[in-house]
């Protein structure tokens, strides 16, 4: 993505914040014709070290699997809070409207996971992520029940290449920041979180 320096982040703990907080992912493969195929999916994301590995699946019927192991390089897109930023915030009037926005790409290598105690394990793992209370209820269902689910899903590892996070909030122009800050406070649930992240990052922290 393009990524001026200014909202170029390197700090990993940002990028993860971000997959975790706003968990529901584009997979971005090629199709057989050469075009971008997308599926949205909320992966599970696993730290092995230093590597990142985003785990996942697809309904069988899904040609997207089928993509993935015939061309295992692919992108996966986390878009977090995102919000209009009116010119009002500057002093001047000699400005423009933008969009502030938070998102990580990651490139990934993709590994199709066969076994079915590997697809139940991924399973538990994605309930854990979003309701761990149903974990019992998945449990209680039975066996033939759950070979039943898995045969009916494909699940992949994808192992992030390349890690880009993009924290776009305006950070070069300090003349803005406290205005920025004050109608993101009085805004929805998205300009409130940019708000937030404006804090974590220090923007318009008087020095």
């Amino acid at each position: 993505m393009y990524l001026p320096p200014q909202f170029k982040s390197d700090e990993r703990a940002h990028a993860l914040a971000l997959m975790r907080g706003h968990p529901l992912a584009s997979l971005i493969s090629t199709d057989d014709m050469g075009l971008p195929y997308v599926t949205h999916l909320p992966p599970h994301v696993v730290e092995q070290g230093k590597e990142l590995v985003l785990l996942g699946h697809v309904a069988k019927p899904n040609a997207h699997w089928r993509y993935l192991r015939e061309r295992p390089q692919a992108l996966v897109t986390f878009l977090g809070p995102h919000a209009y930023m009116s010119p009002s915030v500057y002093p001047d009037v000699m400005r423009v409207p933008t969009w502030n926005y938070l998102a990580v790409h990651c490139k990934v290598a993709a590994t199709l996971i066969e076994a079915a105690d590997a697809k139940d394990q991924l399973l538990k793992q994605l309930i854990s992520d979003h309701e761990p209370a149903y974990a019992a209820q998945w449990r209680s269902l039975g066996e033939d029940f759950a070979h039943k689910m898995l045969a009916g899903i494909v699940a992949f590892e994808l192992r992030v290449t390349e890690l880009q996070c993009k924290l776009k909030l305006n950070q070069h122009r300090p003349e803005a920041h406290a205005a920025m800050r004050q109608a993101y406070a009085a805004g929805d649930a998205n300009e409130q979180a940019l708000g937030e992240w404006m804090d974590r990052l220090g923007i318009g922290k008087q020095a």
